[in-house]
């Protein structure tokens, strides 16, 4: 079986169920993204109801006064997230008349939008056929490969996407995108990770040689 197809039986067998994995509104995507960059998926289950609440769409975001938005944002921390979120939701409403940029390219143009949110919306909500590179997925990839580089410097970032780019599956990226995500948040967990009912077991070069706590690498500072 193809790291993929592994990966995607695993994945229909294991995955939580989360109210922004129902949805391919980009402003519902985007929300959950930015909440959840720093916050645990419990925590920011509350913050993203509140939010879609209050401000239903990216128009209502728009309009809300930064006093309000920082208001339900109170909590969470990492405040300058609440404002680029408002900055950007004004763009799209004003300049875009309400409408989402698709690519992973133009997304990243929005304030506050890096190389792997703009990924997982443009994935999720497009079906553009582009990899979300996060913690879990960094470390999902360097333990089934051995990647001796590290994950924070340019040449360990490329040689995970580049494995990425081949085990994506081109019909459904947006599902396998959620899958290697879950992946790492449930299973191949940076301790503890569960070796022994892991689907890579007999491909996963870290295990194979006992080195699976060492993955991923990090560059010293």
């Amino acid at each position: 079986m193809s790291h993929t197809s592994a990966l995607l039986v695993w994945y229909n067998a294991n995955k939580r169920d989360l109210p922004w994995r129902h949805t391919r509104d980009p402003y519902s995507v985007w929300l959950s993204e930015v909440i959840l960059q720093q916050t645990r998926v419990n925590q920011g289950l509350h913050y993203y109801y509140r939010f879609l609440e209050l401000f239903p769409t990216v128009v209502d975001l728009a309009n809300a006064s930064e006093d309000e938005v920082l208001k339900a944002w109170q909590g969470l921390g990492y405040y300058s997230r609440a404002r680029n979120l408002h900055a950007s939701a004004k763009w799209v409403a004003y300049v875009a008349d309400g409408v989402f940029p698709q690519s992973a390219a133009e997304l990243k143009k929005l304030k506050g939008v890096g190389e792997y949110t703009a990924a997982a919306i443009a994935s999720f909500c497009f079906d553009e056929c582009v990899p979300v590179i996060d913690g879990n997925v960094q470390r999902v990839v360097s333990r089934v490969m051995a990647i001796d580089d590290p994950v924070d410097k340019p040449q360990g970032h490329k040689r995970i996407a580049e494995d990425l780019y081949h085990w994506i599956d081109r019909k459904n990226p947006a599902q396998f995108n959620q899958a290697i995500m879950e992946f790492g948040a449930l299973q191949c967990t940076p301790r503890n990770p569960d070796c022994e009912r892991c689907p890579f077991r007999s491909n996963c070069l870290a295990f194979a040689s006992g080195r699976v706590h060492e993955f991923p690498l990090k560059a010293v500072k």
